[in-house]
């Protein structure tokens, strides 16, 4: 029997399949072809790419616009004085042709700076005072400092009465400026100013709660009054150096002032710092360094506390070679060692510059306010206020507001904004240890009565022969009422003898 033939299955060749895919190309192609060759479509494309640019290239000039706009509120918002006032703004010079700059004025009233005439019938700018506030106030010829810089602009700027002021300009006069009334006491800066006496040196009286600094004195200084004249003289003292603002730009050591702030490290690293004992003998060696009290005197046993108001360089050196070199570090920088200090005038950051290189024997002698470490009275100012408001500091200014020559005032400003720069309790602990220090240490000439005083002194070597520059930096209080001051007598010896006699007379005038 035969068996069924399997039925064969056609399969078509391999080339007629590659045909009709090349055959499938060729109409995509074609179609493709097509579609380029109507008018409409292509057109379309090129349109819509097209007003995608235009959009795009609208939306960012919309954003710069915008950005402009919110930086031109910004601007007006804003303190921008120091833009105002520069001297290459041309606004500047035509105010200065049609307006009479007015008057700085301090807190108690009395005339700082004013325009007059002198016998040609020329403005000159008079300085009643002289001296007294040369560095604060400044000098408006030969470049401008102090406040006639930094509010050059407000000076030059009339607010009177609109009637009056148009009255001014069609008979050619110079309309009246408005006034600065600063921050700066009259009283209290002649107390300062005369108790310096013929030594070079700073002194600095703010209120912590406020910021407003109340005094600036620093000497040797100049006569602003005469400044044209001397101006050669004036720059070409090195020795004196009588432009530099001493009370914050002058940069020392800050011997035994910085005390309070290896206390604090010390505070953050040994919960148990109560505890700390050190017993004096007036000279040690600590860390390979021969560190001696001042004039070698025998402190006995003595804890922080005590060390702190006796000014006791062995436990303080033997407590900063007990701390962590880079957390001390941290420490400074957050007290503003190394970065700005935000106020209304120049000055110079304070400079520390302990490092990983640095030997054991730098630590201890910057644990005691020797070494490379550098601070303004301005900054021992800024850390006592912190001290005296639980921790905050609060802008230093020199200026409060600005009034129009009928006395009404046209802008406030305000800074009262605080900076943290430790917590309420390390405050507190410190208050305590000033306290001591004004109590039974090296500032007992501060007792009152009338109020509670809180300090710490200094004496900063800044030669190989031991002479040494006199520091004070403390506070009074009489119930809510507190006073900072940071003072520094170049060359005296100690802040005992020559510092703190000058904070009492200030303090006891204040209160």
């Amino acid at each position: 029997m035969k068996k069924p033939k399997t039925p064969e299955i056609q399969q078509e060749p391999m080339d007629d399949i590659r045909i009709n895919d090349d055959v499938l190309r060729m109409d995509d192609e074609i179609a493709s072809q097509n579609d380029q060759d109507v008018p409409g479509k292509k057109k379309k494309k090129k349109t819509s790419k097209i007003n995608k640019n235009i959009a795009a290239v609208s939306y960012f000039g919309m954003f710069i616009m915008l950005c402009m706009i919110g930086y031109f509120v910004y601007f007006l918002a804003t303190d921008n004085s120091a833009i105002l006032s520069n001297p290459y703004n041309k606004l500047v010079k035509l105010l200065e042709s049609r307006v009479e700059r007015g008057k700085i004025i301090s807190s108690d009233g009395k005339v700082l700076a004013e325009t007059v005439k002198d016998k040609k019938g020329n403005d000159i700018r008079r300085y009643p005072y002289s001296n007294m506030f040369a560095h604060s106030v400044g000098h408006y010829d030969n470049g401008k400092s102090g406040i006639e810089s930094v509010y050059n602009y407000y000076l030059l700027t009339s607010s009177i009465n609109p009637v009056y002021a148009a009255i001014d300009e069609l008979q050619g006069e110079k309309k009246p400026g408005d006034n600065i009334v600063s921050t700066l006491n009259y009283s209290l800066q002649e107390i300062a100013y005369k108790s310096l006496g013929s030594r070079k040196g700073a002194v600095l009286a703010i209120e912590p709660d406020t910021g407003k600094v109340l005094v600036m004195v620093s000497k040797p200084d100049f006569d602003p009054n005469f400044i044209n004249t001397s101006w050669k003289t004036v720059i070409n003292d090195d020795e004196n150096s009588p432009l530099l603002n001493r009370s914050t730009q002058g940069l020392y050591p800050p011997g035994s002032t910085f005390k309070t702030v290896t206390l604090l490290e010390y505070m953050r690293e040994h919960s148990n710092y109560r505890k700390f004992t050190f017993d004096c003998d007036g000279s040690e060696e600590i860390n390979g360094v021969k560190i001696n009290c001042y004039n070698k005197k025998h402190h006995g046993n003595v804890d922080l506390k005590s060390a702190y108001a006796k000014s006791c360089n062995g436990a303080f050196a033997a407590a900063g070679a007990d701390i962590d070199r880079k957390k001390f570090k941290r420490t400074c920088e957050k007290l503003l060692f190394n970065r700005e200090i935000s106020c209304d005038f120049a000055y110079k950051s304070s400079s520390f510059s302990l490092k990983k290189s640095s030997t054991r024997a730098d630590i201890v002698q910057t644990a005691i306010g020797q070494g490379k470490t550098l601070i303004t009275p301005l900054h021992n100012a800024v850390i006592t206020c912190a001290v005296a408001n639980d921790g905050y500091y609060v802008k230093p200014h020199l200026v409060d507001h600005v009034e129009n020559a009928d006395g009404r005032v046209v802008r406030r400003f305000r800074f009262n904004k605080k900076e943290k720069l430790m917590n309420s309790d390390e405050a507190g602990v410190i208050s305590k240890y000033m306290k001591e220090t004004v109590k039974s240490g090296t500032a007992t000439a501060l007792n009152s009565d009338d109020y509670e005083a809180f300090g710490k002194t200094g004496s900063a070597e800044y030669n190989s022969s031991g002479d040494s520059h006199a520091w004070f930096t403390g506070y009074a209080k009489s119930g809510d009422k507190k006073l900072v001051v940071s003072i520094i007598v170049e060359g005296a010896g100690t802040g005992s003898d020559y510092a703190v006699p000058i904070a009492r007379k200030l303090f006891d005038a204040y209160y």
